[in-house]
Parts: structure tokens; sequence; C-alpha cells
């Protein structure tokens, strides 16, 4: 039997030109930003009704726009039901945030809107984005003016594109960056988006361009990554990734071994993104990141094909990135290298609010400059805030329930939109994730070790549960709702994925106790000094499916492979 690598792919280059599945057939038919037109001209007049299946399930994610999910569905139904069946006439719109910069202005437009359009819900994603729901058809060419107004847009938010531009919330502010990335990414974020050159790429494309230090972008998991290092004569530049990305194939991202100077930036980006467009598989949607295409070529031949068709030129070899130093989500108090102060505050595993976020901006002009930035871990940072007016700063955030200084548990806690409004969810996310670590607060109040809880509610990794120190993924448990359980994903100088354990899965209610046990165990078996991933690294799998003695161990909760 042939090698299946060996079959056409849908490779434009190699002259695969035919659409091969309903997403390349659409995307064929016409281009997804088109879509605008007939929302602001047709289907905000006439109603979710009269959308076409085409542009509803398909190129409304050009512009941010998927249907949520239906309420009164069950996760055991999820996947069984055709779209038609599972989705509601609401929409959730996503915001692109470019390097979740934000001005006051911005933030309170984007709170408006939630109050008035989002029944004053709004998400903080962990790729800087700010999501609604409750969105209708009706009222998205309004509230695209309104964005439009302050300088946002939700275009290319979601689809087939390239995605929202991460970035460091501290560039230019960071004492220890390598580099501020600040004018890097913009310029890059004008090639990338509304550019029809890259308006049909095979699947979702994620870029980080960060000289942090923290490494706070992810880079490891992005399709392409723009990492701040020194060059060989000391000049500060960019090693550059390519090909990671979680979901059901999780793979680290490679380095290409090249030094990336900044003003080179943007068109070494083009030049990836082209590849990708040209040579990227478009037969089968499970194969068509760029991962897969890096995974097979291998980095020696993705480099030669980028730098001779795509740059005209060799890019000099380049020095790997430092380790990490520090955490990665700006929480807590620090000081800028202009001697004022950014302050980062943890909301409620990223669910705020409009009403909230107005705050924030209030607060961001009573105390800052009136900046305001996201984070990659779903939290909020307000920026230029001088020493003096810190603690009244400080107090009134705990006044609109945002904690500066979180416990572990808050801190370390991330979930996914679930069941609540996801159509791929399997369980419910946000609220038993805030009722997982408030209880563990109870339960463990002088636990201080950091933590990561990633609570995602299908195995896509919205919440990336496979880089947390405990990832737990949706799942039917004894036919109830339930997780499998990921334990010691890590980034950094030694990246891993969170170690899959046979059998071990967990139901929802018996969530809090595994958790509990698990960590007690680590806290009587871990060596001085010992993180979390280390120990689950080596610690007997047996422990870590039981958490602990039998004592402490028991059964309830826990669920039997499925």
């Amino acid at each position: 039997m042939p090698s299946p690598h060996r079959r056409g792919q849908g490779q434009w280059a190699l002259g695969h030109l035919e659409p091969l599945n309903a997403a390349e057939r659409f995307k064929k038919d016409d281009a997804g930003l088109n879509v605008r037109d007939r929302i602001v001209n047709r289907y905000a007049y006439l109603g979710f009704d009269s959308i076409d299946p085409a542009d509803l399930r398909g190129r409304f994610r050009w512009w941010g726009l998927y249907t949520q999910r239906r309420p009164g569905i069950e996760g055991g139904r999820t996947g069984a039901l055709e779209d038609a069946e599972i989705e509601d006439t609401y929409f959730m719109m996503r915001i692109r945030i470019p390097g979740g910069q934000l001005s006051s202005d911005q933030l309170r437009t984007v709170a408006d809107i939630s109050k008035e359009y989002g029944r004053d819900l709004a998400d903080i994603t962990d790729r800087q984005n700010v999501q609604y729901h409750w969105i209708r058809i009706e009222d998205v060419p309004d509230i695209w003016a309104r964005l439009e107004e302050v300088g946002l847009s939700s275009i290319q938010a979601c689809g087939d594109v390239p995605r929202n531009i991460l970035g460091c919330p501290v560039a230019g502010l960071d004492a220890g960056e390598i580099l501020d990335a600040t004018a890097v990414l913009r310029a890059t974020e004008a090639v990338a988006a509304n550019n029809p050159e890259f308006g049909n790429l095979p699947r979702k494309f994620k870029t980080a361009i960060s000289g942090c230090a923290s490494h706070c972008t992810a880079h490891e998991v992005n399709d392409i990554s723009f990492v701040g290092v020194l060059g060989p004569d000391g000049t500060p530049g960019f090693d550059l990734w390519v090909g990671g990305g979680l979901s059901t194939n999780p793979m680290i991202a490679q380095r290409l071994g090249v030094f990336v100077r900044p003003d080179q930036v943007p068109a070494v980006w083009a030049g990836v993104a082209g590849l990708f467009r040209d040579y990227g598989y478009r037969r089968l949607r499970s194969r068509a990141r760029i991962k897969f295409l890096v995974a097979d070529w291998g980095v020696e031949r993705f480099r030669e094909v980028l730098e001779t068709e795509y740059l005209g030129e060799a890019l000099p070899d380049g020095p790997a990135p430092a380790a990490p130093r520090g955490g990665r989500d700006h929480i807590g108090v620090h000081r800028q290298s202009d001697g004022r102060f950014y302050v980062g505050v943890a909301p409620h595993v990223g669910r705020s609010s409009g009403t909230q976020l107005w705050q924030v901006a209030e607060l961001a002009d009573a105390y800052g400059s009136g900046r305001i930035r996201t984070t990659t871990e779903q939290k909020l940072l307000i920026l230029d805030v001088p020493q003096d007016r810190l603690d009244a700063l400080l107090s009134d955030l705990e006044g609109t329930d945002l904690q500066a200084r979180p416990s572990v548990f808050r801190r370390g806690t991330m979930a996914c939109t679930g069941i609540e409004f996801c159509k791929l969810a399997i369980v419910e996310t946000k609220g038993r994730a805030r009722e997982l670590y408030t209880e563990l607060e109870r339960r463990l109040p002088d636990f201080d070790t950091p933590i990561t809880i990633n609570v995602n509610g299908c195995p896509n990794s919205c919440a990336r549960f496979q880089l947390a120190d405990i990832g737990l993924k949706g799942s039917i448990v004894d036919g109830t709702e339930g997780f499998q359980v990921h334990l010691g994903g890590s980034l950094g100088t030694d990246p891993s994925f969170g170690r899959k354990l046979r059998g071990l899965k967990v139901t929802a209610d018996g969530l809090t106790d595994y958790v509990e046990r698990l960590l007690r165990s680590y806290q009587a078996d871990r060596t001085e000094g010992e993180e979390f991933a280390a120990w689950v690294r080596r610690a007997d799998e047996q422990l870590l499916t039981t958490a602990g003695t039998a004592e402490m161990a028991g059964t309830a909760g826990l669920g039997g492979a499925r």
C-alpha cells in the first residue's frame, strides 16, 4: 500500500488546486472577508433565518463570529448532532487585540458593547482577545462601527487566516526584556490583517512576536514565533520557531536556527505564511495545520524552501533563546523600566463583564496613563502607576473583584468557554474551574507553590490543558460529566506535554477531592524545591492515580477508562 504522504495532499504549489473538502469548497466559491457586505446589507435586516449556511458556518469566522451552543444540550450529545441542531441564533464575537494592547477609551467601548449587546458578559482569552456572547446578527453592524471608531475590529479573529498576534503585555516597560517588539508586532499586523494574500490559508495560523525574557507568549506552541535573542554580535533580534500547536496532535515548535533582524520580521513572517498557504495540506482538515508540514519536511528543508522560494536570500544562523526568567503571567506589582509600576490582576478564569471592564478603564485613567493590557493567561494589566498610588489602586481593584495578589490557585487556573456556549464542548468549565480553586483555597490555605490547573471542555486545547501541571480535558465518565487527567505539562527549557495516565478519569463531582489528594501527595513526597511537573515525571503511577495513601485516596469520584 502506498504511503498516504505520497498522495495528493491539496498542496497548491504542487498543482493540487481543486477543493478537497467542504471548507476548501466554500473558500474557493467566495473569499471569507467578502461576507461582511452581506452581513451589513442583508442579514442584519432579514435576520438569522436568512443567513446562507456556507456563510453562517464558514465565512462568518473571518469576521470573528461563531454561532453559540443552544442551551440545554447535554455534553454527551456533542458530536452526534448536526450544526443546525446544536447551534443557537446568537453569536460569539471575538475582538482582535494585537499584543493585548488597549487604551482606556478602547476598553470602555469594549465594555459598553458588552453591556448593551452581550448581556454584560466578556471573556478574556488566552490569546489576548475579548469574546462576547449573546450577540444578535441584527446588532453586528452597529458593534463593528463602534469598535472601528476606536481602532478595534473582529476581523480575522477566527477562520483559516492569521489570527490575533500575541505579544508581551509589558513590551517596552520590562527592564529585563531582550528588546521591545511593539513596533515589529504592529508592522507585522499591518501585513497579516485584511491582506488578500493570506485570506485563504489551509487552517488557522497563530503568531507570537515577543522580546520578553519570561517567554510569556508560549512560543513553543504557536504556528510561528519570533523570540527575542541577542545575535552573534550582541544586536537584539529574533529566533524563528515554526510548527507548534496543541489540539488532538500536540507538537512543540521547532527552531529554524536563523537570526532575524527586527526590520526583517514582517517579510519573514509573510514568507512563512506564504509557504504554509502554498505547501500546506488541504485535503484533510485534521492535517492542515503547519505543524504537520514541518514534521514531515524537517527544519532543514523548510528553511531551504523559505529562503530560496519566498525570501530570495539566506538568513544567518542564530542562537537559541536564553532560559525563561520568572513566571509568565505578569501578575502582581512590578516596577517598570521608567520607575513607575504595572499591576497585573486575575479575573475569575478569564470571565469578566462589561461593568468590570469599564471599572478597569476608569482605574487605568485615575491611577495610570490609561494603558491596559490583556495577557496569554487570561489576565489584565494596568500600566504606568506611580509608586505613591499603588496602595489606593490595589484597594480599588479589590473592590471590583480583581486581585493583584491572588492565591496560587486563582492565579494558576485557566478555563476555556465550555459547554455554556461552545458547540464542541462536552462539559461545563468556567463555573466548575472557579468552584475548584475556591474550594482548594479553603482546603489548602497554606499551599503556596505555583501550580497551574487548566480546565478544557473538549480535546481541542483552547485552555492548553497539555501544558498545565494539572490538565483537565472534558470527557463523559460513568455517564456523567468528568475529565481525563493530564499531569506534569510544562514549557521552558524542558518542554513536555502532560502525562496521560491510563484509566485516570475523574467525575466532575469528584474533581476537587482528587486534586486535593494529589496536591497533598505532592507536598508529602516532593524533595526540597522540587516543582510539581518534575515530581510527576518521577512519581509512581499508582500514587498519581489514587493520589495518596489508602486512607486519603478512596475511590469516590474516580471513573474508569472509557
